[in-house]
C-alpha cells in the first residue's frame, strides 16, 4: 500500500473483522450442539473490544456472555446489551447490590461470596441469580470439594428463602492431559449429585472453555464457555491451526513504514547492537513497541508481513519501534507493514508471534495497548 492510500491509514492499527467473530461463533455452536454457548468477552474481549465483540458474537448465536469482574459486566450492560450475561472473579470488597440490580449473574467461590451476595440482594429486595463454582482440580477460585456440601446446603437454603437463585454450576477445566479431563469431569459429576441432593436444580451446568468443548464431549454438559476460539486463536498449543477448526483469525494488527535506509556490512541495529548487518540491506522502521503490547521477547525472532513477503525483525524491540530487514527488495515510507493477521493471507499469525516470545497467541492479541486504535469491519 503506497500514496494516497497508505496516507488515509493510521500509523498503527488493529482490524477486528466482526464478521469473523460471527462466523466463530457460529461455528462453535454448530460443534457442540445441543449445548448453549457463553461467549466470553473478559479483558476487553481479549483486547479486540468488549461491546462490538459482545454484539456480534450474540448475532453469532451466543446465548449467553462471560466476562471475569463486575467492573467489565457493567459496561456490556451501559452498552445497551441486557443478554444473560455472567461475572465470576470478584474483589473481596465487591458492590453486588448494583449487579444484582441489573441482572448480572455472579459467580460465586466461596460460603463469604455467597452470604455478601445474599445480603447485598435483600438490601435492594431482589434476588440475586449465582452460579456456583466447584474447584474440580485447577486449585484457583472455586469452593474445595471439602466445602462443597456445606455450602450447596446454604445455598438450598437462601434459595428457599427467596434471596437468591442457583442459576448454574460451574468449574473450568485445567486442559492438562485427558487423563486429567477425565478426572475433572468425574469430579464435576459428583458435585452435581451433592447440589441435587442439596435440593438445587439449577438452569446450567457449564465446565469447558473452547478446548473442552471441542474435545471433551463430555465436559459440554448444558453450557460451554467459548473464550479464544471465538477470536480466531487455537485453544491446543498442539500445531493445530485455525482453519483446521474451522475459525478464522480476527484481529490483524498493522501498521505503516516509518522510515528506510539502507546500511553497509557491519552496521548495529537497535540497543546492544544484539544483530549487526553481514551484508548492505535495506531496514523498514515499524513503528510499534513493547508500549503497544509487542513483546520485547520476541526481539531477533519474529516476523512481519512487508512487500509481500515475511520478513524478519533484527535488533531489540524498544518501546516504540523495531526494525525490520527487507534485503534488497524495494520498500517506501507508509508501506503497509502486518504484524499479524490470517496466515491465509501469508502473514504471521498471533499463535507464531507467542511462539517467538515464548507464549501464546491469547497473550499476544490480549495485550494489545490503547495506543493502537481499533478499526471494526464486518460489522451487521
Amino acid at each position: 500500500m503506497r500514496g494516497s492510500d497508505a496516507a488515509e491509514r493510521p500509523f498503527r492499527e488493529a482490524v477486528v473483522d466482526l464478521g469473523a467473530v460471527r462466523e466463530n461463533v457460529a461455528a462453535l455452536a454448530a460443534a457442540v450442539v445441543p449445548a448453549q454457548t457463553m461467549a466470553v468477552v473478559k479483558a476487553n474481549a481479549y483486547g479486540h473490544g468488549a461491546v462490538p465483540v459482545a454484539r456480534a458474537a450474540l448475532a453469532g448465536g451466543a446465548d449467553w456472555l462471560g466476562v471475569a469482574d463486575i467492573d467489565e459486566a457493567h459496561e456490556l450492560r451501559g452498552a445497551g446489551i441486557d443478554a444473560p450475561l455472567l461475572a465470576w472473579l470478584h474483589d473481596p470488597g465487591a458492590a453486588f447490590a448494583p449487579a444484582i440490580e441489573r441482572d448480572i449473574d455472579l459467580g460465586v467461590s466461596s460460603l463469604g461470596q455467597l452470604e455478601a451476595i445474599a445480603d447485598a440482594a435483600a438490601s435492594v429486595d431482589r434476588i440475586a441469580a449465582v452460579h456456583l463454582k466447584l474447584d474440580t482440580g485447577l486449585s484457583r477460585s472455586g469452593v474445595a470439594p471439602e466445602h462443597w456440601a456445606a455450602v450447596v446446603a446454604r445455598a438450598a437454603r437462601l434459595e428457599q428463602a427467596g434471596r437468591i437463585r442457583v442459576r448454574g454450576l460451574f468449574s473450568h477445566l485445567a486442559n492438562a492431559s485427558p487423563d486429567d479431563d477425565v478426572r475433572q469431569v468425574e469430579a464435576f459429576d459428583r458435585g452435581l449429585v451433592q447440589a441435587s441432593t442439596a435440593g438445587l436444580r439449577p438452569e446450567v451446568h457449564h465446565l469447558a472453555s473452547t478446548a473442552g468443548a471441542l474435545r471433551v464431549p463430555a465436559a459440554r454438559f448444558d453450557l460451554v464457555r467459548i473464550g479464544i476460539g471465538i477470536y480466531g486463536i487455537p485453544p491446543f498449543g498442539d500445531g493445530t491451526t485455525a482453519a483446521e477448526l474451522g475459525l478464522r483469525p480476527v484481529m490483524t494488527l498493522r501498521g505503516r513504514v516509518a522510515a528506510v535506509r539502507r546500511v553497509e556490512p557491519g552496521t548495529g541495529v537497535s540497543y546492544g547492537y544484539t544483530w549487526r548487518a553481514e551484508r548492505p540491506t535495506t531496514l523498514a522502521l515499524v513503528p510499534l513497541g513493547y508500549a503497544d503490547g509487542i513483546p520485547r521477547h520476541a526481539s531477533g525472532r519474529a516476523e512481519v508481513w512487508i512487500a509481500g513477503a515475511r520478513r524478519p525483525i533484527v535488533g531489540r524491540i524498544a518501546m516504540d519501534q523495531f526494525v525490520v530487514d527487507v534485503g534488497d527488495d524495494h520498500v517506501e515510507t507508509g508501506d503497509e507493514i502486518v504484524l499479524f493477521g490470517d496466515p491465509a493471507t501469508g502473514a504471521p499469525s498471533a499463535d507464531d508471534w507467542g511462539d517467538a516470545a515464548g507464549t501464546i497467541g491469547y497473550e499476544i492479541v490480549t495485550r494489545i495497548g490503547p495506543r493502537v486504535p481499533r478499526r471494526y469491519v464486518g460489522g451487521a
